[in-house]
């Protein structure tokens, strides 16, 4: 596998022509920029840049609006509900989380349901915005129907990833972002670019066999949840997928299960939606709410201190404080650029050759 390394400015400039040559507005592109390539530094090159192509077909069938009218449909003074207008999730859910930790500042916590939107890059990204306010941040989306439940081979939830980030004193963030799924979709599109195999427990065929191919879920086949199987917990993370599900669409008045709007080309919406878009769910809560802040803090370093000295099975190996891989390749992407596959980078280029704008 072949890999391009660029700086994070020749990648941001090149994302943020993109957006513009979707229409949208000037400071829309360079926030929609900044969320992929916040994914790209932290290492998550699935829904980086890799992606871009993906946002433009969905723009050129009309099904995401670049210059959308966000808007707060329901609210108490803890609480709201936005309507994205269909436009970039990458755009959408930082509004909505800005209003949750508005909410946090006054009133103690704030939690914000989202309708109308679109795919909203890493969950990490939105969570970390509370962090930066000495607050816990919570974040969630659901996502394409590609994940089958326990015990079933019918695709009805999505890789629907949680973050919840907790800000330290000397350390970094506690970063706790993941999918309910084995594996998140994204994954399996880099080992396609690659044609590779994906590890066994990820994906199954269309009859329930486990299988290893990365192309499986176009024949029909089907993500596993966390866990893989019931044995090994897939009970457990089909219980988290639901619980995303529920409150990011349920709760908003987004689509939910197999009538989520699919960000993979293969598959079409659904002809009879029950509801809107996509859906997406924030909390923000203040730490002082419960403790002096300074204290919790002190105290999360003491945690993080601890369980990096923990014993380990092998002693080339130690715990791995959530978050902590993700900050290490962020610090050393930022000095020595971020890596991008080939088979990406050509994609990227065809991508600008197509919109009519520099390529990498």
């Amino acid at each position: 596998m072949t890999f391009h390394t660029f700086t994070e400015q020749n990648l941001r400039q090149f994302t943020e022509r993109v957006f513009l040559k979707m229409g949208c507005p000037e400071a829309d592109a360079q926030l929609a920029a900044d969320v992929l390539l916040k994914s790209d530094l932290r290492g998550i090159d699935s829904h980086g840049v890799a992606r871009l192509s993906g946002y433009v077909r969905l723009w050129e069938k009309e099904r995401i609006n670049a210059t959308p009218n966000v808007r707060v449909v329901h609210e108490t003074p803890t609480t709201a509900t936005v309507d994205g207008d269909a436009g970039l999730g990458l755009v959408v859910a930082p509004f909505a989380m800005k209003i949750a930790i508005e909410k946090a500042k006054i009133y103690g916590s704030g939690w914000v349901a989202v309708k109308n939107s679109n795919h909203f890059g890493i969950a990490g990204y939105h969570a970390l915005m509370a962090v930066e306010q000495d607050m816990i941040g919570v974040s969630m989306t659901n996502a394409s129907p590609l994940v089958a439940p326990t015990y079933s081979n019918e695709r009805l939830l999505g890789t629907n990833p949680m973050c919840y980030a907790f800000p330290a004193g000397k350390y970094p963030p506690v970063v706790v972002d993941m999918a309910t799924a084995a594996a998140a979709n994204g994954k399996l599109e880099i080992a396609q670019r690659a044609d590779l195999p994906v590890p066994e427990g990820w994906v199954q065929d269309k009859d329930g066999n486990s299988s290893t191919n990365p192309h499986q879920l176009k024949d029909g086949g089907s993500l596993l949840p966390l866990g893989s199987d019931k044995d090994h917990g897939s009970h457990k993370g089909y219980g988290l997928s639901a619980t995303v599900d529920i409150l990011s669409a349920v709760l908003s008045g987004a689509n939910y299960g197999p009538w989520v709007p699919p960000f993979v080309a293969f598959l079409e919406p659904s002809a009879n939606p029950v509801g809107e878009g996509l859906g997406h769910f924030f909390g923000a809560m203040r730490i002082d709410g419960f403790r002096p802040a300074e204290d919790f803090k002190n105290h999360l370093d003491n945690w993080i201190e601890r369980f990096q000295s923990a014993s380990t099975i092998d002693p080339d190996k130690k715990v791995i404080i959530p978050g902590e891989p993700e900050y290490a390749f962020e610090q050393e992407r930022k000095v020595k650029g971020i890596p991008i596959i080939d088979v990406v980078v050509n994609d990227l280029n065809e991508l600008a050759k197509k919109l009519g704008i520099t390529g990498l």
